[in-house]
């Protein structure tokens, strides 16, 4: 329980250091992410194919794919997902303008299950590393060989 409290403490503190704000910071670590996921693709299908006997084409196409297209999505509109969008007024705070800015959360905790464990554990760190936030995985104790 104390590392468990460790971790979260030191993502609070990490947030709380305003590094993960930057725009910059965020495509970088989304870019670092997809090397990483194209480094280690046959690891990544031979653990698919430990835990759930998945095809490699099924776990590629099913799995892997899917999270570099999110990448690569991510990576080329970062900028303008991040911007402030301007919404209609309303008659209440007229003369006004109106905008939404996506801020971070801070912390997310993302609990990913057995049956796409890879796809379904990345594809929301890659939305919350685009957002700004700092993200704690914890997966499927079923899916060991992907977990690890």
């Amino acid at each position: 329980m104390n590392k468990i409290i460790q971790i979260h403490n030191a993502q609070k503190d990490y947030f709380d250091s305003n590094a993960t704000l930057s725009i910059k910071y965020r495509k970088n670590s989304l870019i670092l992410l997809k090397k990483e996921i194209q480094d280690a693709e046959a690891d990544i299908l031979e653990a698919l194919q430990k835990d759930l006997r998945k095809p490699i084409f099924e776990a590629y196409t099913a799995e892997i794919a899917i999270v570099i297209s999110e990448l690569d999505y991510f990576i080329r509109y970062i900028e303008k997902l991040a911007k402030p969008r301007r919404v209609k007024s309303s008659l209440i705070n007229f003369p006004s303008r109106d905008y939404i800015y996506s801020d971070p959360y801070g912390r997310v905790l993302i609990v990913a299950p057995w049956n796409y464990p890879f796809q379904l554990t990345i594809s929301p760190l890659i939305a919350a590393i685009a957002a700004g936030n700092c993200v704690i995985c914890k997966p499927s104790e079923i899916s060991n060989h992907t977990s690890s």
